[in-house]
């Protein structure tokens, strides 16, 4: 092998080595930024980040009277803990992508390191050989050259066995056949070096297609490993980002605290002034409602009396005074009675009624583990037509300053003794005044994002006897 190949073979396994040397740096830094325990499977991830795309969602809808700013990034922070374990767990697959791509590029080295050195054996060899050869075809050409000179027999046999000595014509003779059977011995000498040479030329073009065949898949698995190393960087880029950006809101938030509780204060005071409203309104209704019922009893037990003494009948009438007292205890009947109907019908439910405990790793804003939802949100788009779900009468039509925007409210009476008022939430626009009596169907406004709210949605809630119910359950 030439030196000028011999320096280049070096230094190509010197490049491979720093390439190995930095890949195996970039691994160790992976691993030790990823080191989380095992892996998990592709449907836990699945259902996880289901999960916490729910707890994000949920914790906007807890915020949509707050402060939209506040309730967004509440709901951002949710977010990015749900996208973490998705991004790490890319980051340990690109970091498999990485490990395999360096194996293969350290067998594909061992492999043209061996391949190299396979050459330069067929390369020493064959120059070995061709030395041989040429100096075989020199003696035979002195042995040809002698034997033409003397008619067949060397004149100078010492040409060929180194002996100056002179004998008689028999040993000459003998010399002769000598010499002819040390030429073939030569000629036979010269055709298997030369089928030698042919073969080791044949290995080493072959063994040059390897090398040619190995270098194109090396600079292939290089080309992969760089870039499953930039797709590492990009991954850990990623969750880097999402680890800062976690902690830069989960410090802002903890910082606006304070604010932020005293803003939850002020609203659910004027949350609970609209509750109170509602819950007196619907008590006086109920109030006349009972207090009517009881006076067409007493007016119809009055009537059923007179006419009993009148016909002379003591017992009747004692028994009409008795029939008047049970009449007056008021009999309620049941709410399905309003006979609401959805007033989005075919729009999903994006959170419904009730308790909801704060997510893990959240701010717990109202500072008791959770907070009530007290109606149904509907994921209508901006614009959707809200329709009155029941007849009734507008009690409230504007903007309301408890966070919920413009704002819709209907006193639907009272129906077998019970009172019902239905409420709607962050419309664009409404149609309908204070007053106003609506029949069921009838549109009242348009949904959308007023007050504190961070997207287009209805918030419905329904007000049973003076209280929050789950509008499922008369709808």
């Amino acid at each position: 092998m030439s030196a000028r190949r011999r320096d280049e073979h070096a230094a190509d396994r010197r490049a491979r080595r720093r390439r190995m040397a930095g890949t195996a740096a970039a691994l160790a830094l992976v691993a030790a930024l990823c080191a989380s325990g095992p892996a998990a499977t592709a449907d836990e991830l699945d259902d996880q980040k289901a999960r916490l795309a729910q707890q994000a969602q949920d914790v906007q809808h807890s915020l949509e009277f707050l402060d939209g700013r506040i309730a967004q990034a509440a709901a951002d922070l949710a977010t990015y803990q749900a996208q973490l374990p998705g991004a790490q767990q890319a980051l340990l697959e690109a970091q498999d992508r990485v490990a395999a791509a360096t194996a293969e590029v350290n067998a594909l080295a061992v492999r043209v390191d061996a391949a190299q050195q396979s050459k330069a054996k067929i390369t020493a060899q064959l120059e070995a050989d061709r030395s041989k050869m040429d100096e075989t075809k020199k003696l035979i050409g002195q042995i040809a050259s002698q034997a033409y000179k003397t008619g067949g027999v060397p004149s100078n046999l010492s040409l060929i066995f180194g002996s100056a000595e002179g004998g008689s014509l028999t040993g000459s003779i003998d010399l002769a056949d000598q010499a002819m059977r040390s030429q073939n011995t030569a000629l036979e000498k010269l055709s298997q070096q030369s089928a030698a040479n042919v073969n080791a030329e044949a290995r080493l073009a072959a063994v040059e297609e390897e090398i040619r065949d190995l270098k194109a898949k090396a600079d292939e698995a290089l080309r992969k490993e760089q870039a499953a190393r930039d797709e590492a960087a990009a991954r850990k880029a990623e969750v880097d980002r999402l680890i800062e950006e976690t902690a830069r809101l989960n410090a802002e938030l903890e910082a606006a605290r304070p604010a932020i509780q005293r803003q939850i204060s002020d609203l659910k005071a004027q949350q609970d002034q609209v509750a109170a409203q509602i819950v007196e309104r619907d008590r006086r209704l109920r109030e006349a409602w009972e207090a009517e019922q009881r006076r067409i009893a007493e007016q119809r037990a009055a009537e059923a009396r007179a006419a009993a003494l009148a016909a002379g009948q003591a017992a009747a009438a004692a028994e009409a005074a008795a029939q008047a007292a049970r009449n007056a205890a008021v009999q309620v009947g049941s709410p399905s009675a309003f006979g609401l109907m959805n007033p989005f019908p075919g729009v999903p439910i994006t959170s419904g009624f009730g308790w909801r405990a704060t997510p893990p790793g959240s701010i717990d804003f109202y500072g008791s583990g959770g907070y009530m939802h007290t109606g149904i949100d509907f994921g209508a788009a901006c614009g959707t037509p809200v329709y009155a779900p029941a007849a009734g009468t507008i009690t409230t039509a504007g903007w309301l300053s408890n966070g919920g925007g413009n704002s819709v409210m209907i006193s639907h009476g009272v129906v077998q003794g019970n009172s019902l008022t239905t409420v709607f939430y962050h419309n664009s626009s409404v149609t309908v005044r204070v007053g106003q009596y609506v029949s069921q169907g009838q549109l009242i406004a348009y949904s959308g994002t007023s007050g504190n709210s961070t997207g287009c949605h209805s918030h419905f809630e329904t007000w049973l006897n003076g209280s929050p119910v789950d509008p499922m359950g008369l709808l």
